[in-house]
């Protein structure tokens, strides 16, 4: 388990990084209040560096599913926000397996609730884009922008209400229409390359692998 600090609830414009002890997977997390869970060595570096949009998780529910987005976020340089609760430990071997070792690369930021989610993000003036089956826009339609958080709906059951209220723009992935769906770490996968293609995202990344 990543390093992690302290961020919000209150959460300031632009928080100081603060490290905390190391943790490994598994250890129940240390939340003050209901402020998230940062990264402390790689926000620092997030300033300067990294991917112009963040991806998130809403309550998810599958551990394989969770562990390939984290590698992908891991590879792409993108920050993934988790809100919790999820649906597993994240000491779980099934996400150990999928995320294997990008874990100690990933710049993760875990939220114990979509209340404290919002907080944060409406206090760092991120848009928050919703990636749903009924979303109301294509996604290769759609003009991303920096600063755009991407969140993908809980496997069993999407988003809430309350989720789809507060988001400032919807998205889909156009598809078979006889079809239920893609899986969601591969929409996310899609999701991400769209919106780092458009926001030239790639190159800022880091070298092609």
């Amino acid at each position: 388990m990543p390093n992690c600090i302290p961020s919000d609830d209150p959460f300031p414009a632009a928080p100081d990084p603060v490290d905390l002890p190391h943790r490994t997977a598994g250890t129940a997390a240390v939340f003050a209040g209901e402020a998230p869970l940062r990264h402390g060595g790689l926000a620092e570096r997030r300033q300067v560096a990294g991917a112009p949009v963040r991806l998130a998780l809403f309550e998810p529910d599958i551990p394989q599913n969770t562990g390939t987005l984290m590698r992908t976020a891991a590879c792409l340089d993108v920050a993934l926000d988790l809100v919790e609760p999820c649906g597993f430990l994240l000491d779980d071997k099934r996400l150990r397996r999928a995320a294997m070792d990008y874990w100690e690369h990933l710049d993760l930021a875990r939220h114990r609730s979509f209340a404290s989610f919002e907080r944060w993000r409406r206090a760092a003036g991120h848009r928050l884009v919703l990636v749903e089956t009924d979303g109301a826009v294509p996604h290769h339609h759609f003009t991303f922008q920096r600063g755009d958080i991407l969140m993908m709906g809980r496997e069993s059951a999407g988003v809430t209400p309350q989720v789809y209220a507060a988001a400032e723009a919807s998205v889909f992935i156009p598809q078979r229409a006889e079809l239920r769906s893609l899986n969601v770490a591969v929409a996310g996968a899609m999701l991400l390359g769209e919106a780092l293609r458009q926001l030239g995202g790639f190159a800022e990344a880091g070298a092609a692998g």
